[in-house]
């Protein structure tokens, strides 16, 4: 797996990933934490098909900066981009944009691991 990896990924903005409703605000509009998880979806999928078999990917790191608010009923796209490659950590840059711009902006680091033995160490 070589840096340079890109994935795209877009959501409508529900009810269902606002702040109100999943508990990090009072107010109904893009959740942070829903963000977040976008982020880390896209990231996560983009490398999947790269990896051997029996093998996926973690989230060990965010650092983000959630800049703008999208209200119900906008959609929201995440560009993912692999920046770099070290054995076994992956290093992403991520970007959300809903229809008026970017909403949200940062790192995320994930790190390849053995799906087997990463469930087996829980047990």
């Amino acid at each position: 797996m070589e840096a340079g990896i890109k994935n795209e990924k877009s959501i409508v903005v529900t009810d269902e990933v606002t702040a109100s409703k999943v508990g990090s605000g009072l107010l109904p509009v893009y959740a942070t934490p829903s963000m977040i998880a976008l982020m880390e979806g896209t990231c996560a999928e983009s490398v999947q098909p790269y990896l051997a078999e029996g093998e996926g990917t973690v989230g060990v790191a965010v650092d983000i900066k959630h800049i703008a608010a999208t209200p119900v009923g906008m959609t929201v796209r995440c560009e993912s981009l692999l920046k770099e490659v070290n054995g076994k950590k992956l290093v992403f840059e991520v970007n959300v944009y809903d229809e008026k711009g970017l909403v949200g902006t940062g790192i995320h680091k994930r790190a390849i691991i053995n799906n087997e033995a990463f469930m087996a160490r829980l047990s």
